[in-house]
C-alpha cells in the first residue's frame, strides 16, 4: 500500500505521521509545491520521499488531497483523469462545490469526499503532530457516488487514524460545517480585529488578556490561505449563520442598553444549555 499525500502542512503532515506509525501503508509519498515544506517534511521524516505531482499519482494506491479547498477544486479533475485504479480522497472543509467539479467524470467513483473535524490554528509541516485525528469525527460525503473498493479503502484509512466516521450528503455537510466550524473562525477573526483596533489607542489592553481571551481568540491565528476559499465556497451557508449571529448579538446589545438585566440573564441561561448538548 502506497499513500501519496498532496499538501504537507498541518493536516497532511499529521496524517503522514500516524499512517507511518501505525503501519497502514508501506510507503508514504509527499507532494507539495512549496520547496520549504518539502524540505521540512523530509527533515522531520514525515514522508518516505517527496516526488512531483505526476510521479506521486502514478506510484500511489491512495491519493489524499490535503490542500486548501480552492486548490482541491482546481486539481481534483486533473488527478481523476490519471486515476484508473487509484482511490482519491480529500480533506477539505467544504464539499459541495468540490464535488460538483467532478460530477459526471468517468472516474468519479474512485473519489471519496471527506472532511476531518480536526485541526489547530497553526499551519505548515512544522505544525504536524501525532494523534491529531484520534477520536475526532470524520465525515464521508455522498457515499453512493463512490464505488465499493474506494469506500472500503478510505474507511480503512481513516479508521487507522482512530477517527469516528459518519456519513452525510454534501449539502447537509456544508450547512452543518458553517454552524460548528466556519462561524467559530469568523467570530475569532472579528474579535481579534475589534481588540486590535482598540489597542491602537489604549496600549494596556493586552496586559489584561487572560486564559478566557486566549481561548476565544485562538482561532484568529488560522491561515488566510486556508480559510478565505472555505468562506467563498460555502458563502451562502456562512452568510446565513453570520446573519443569525448578528441577530443574537443585537438582542444582547439591546437588552444591555435598555438595562434589562432579566433578559440578559435569560439569554445567558439559554446559551449555557449548549454545554449539556456538547457533553451528551
Amino acid at each position: 500500500m502506497t499513500v501519496t499525500i498532496i499538501g504537507l502542512g498541518l493536516i497532511g503532515g499529521s496524517m503522514a505521521i500516524d499512517l507511518k506509525a501505525r503501519r497502514f501503508s508501506d510507503r508514504v509519498i509527499g507532494v507539495d509545491r512549496n520547496p520549504k515544506h518539502r524540505e521540512i517534511a523530509q527533515e522531520r521524516g514525515l514522508v518516505d520521499e517527496v516526488l512531483t505531482l505526476h510521479a506521486g499519482i502514478a506510484q500511489a494506491d491512495i491519493i489524499v488531497l490535503a490542500i486548501p479547498v480552492d486548490s482541491i477544486k482546481q486539481l481534483l479533475p486533473t488527478i481523476l483523469d490519471y486515476c484508473t485504479h487509484q482511490v482519491v480522497t480529500d480533506m477539505g472543509s467544504s464539499k459541495l462545490e468540490i464535488i460538483e467539479t467532478v460530477k459526471g467524470h468517468p472516474n468519479r467513483a474512485n473519489y471519496v469526499p471527506f472532511h476531518p473535524m480536526a485541526g489547530t490554528e497553526f499551519s505548515g509541516p512544522e505544525a504536524a503532530l501525532p494523534g491529531l485525528f484520534a477520536k475526532k469525527v470524520g465525515i464521508i460525503c455522498d457515499m453512493a457516488d463512490s464505488n465499493q473498493k474506494a469506500l472500503e479503502t478510505v474507511t480503512n484509512l481513516y479508521m487507522a487514524l482512530n477517527m469516528r466516521l459518519i456519513f452525510m450528503n454534501a449539502k447537509e455537510h456544508d450547512l452543518h460545517a458553517a454552524y460548528v466550524s466556519h462561524i467559530s473562525h469568523l467570530t475569532s477573526f472579528a474579535l481579534a480585529l475589534t481588540v486590535l483596533e482598540k489597542e491602537k489607542n489604549e496600549k494596556n489592553i493586552f496586559n489584561l488578556a487572560s486564559g478566557g481571551f486566549d481561548s476565544t481568540v485562538r482561532l484568529a491565528a488560522s491561515s488566510a490561505e486556508m480559510w478565505v476559499p472555505i468562506f467563498s465556497q460555502n458563502k451562502q451557508n456562512v452568510i446565513k449563520v453570520m446573519d443569525t449571529f448578528i441577530e443574537k448579538m443585537q438582542a444582547l446589545k439591546n437588552s444591555i442598553a435598555e438595562g434589562d438585566d432579566k433578559k440578559v440573564e435569560q439569554l445567558i441561561h439559554e446559551a449555557n444549555s449548549i454545554q449539556k448538548t456538547l457533553t451528551q
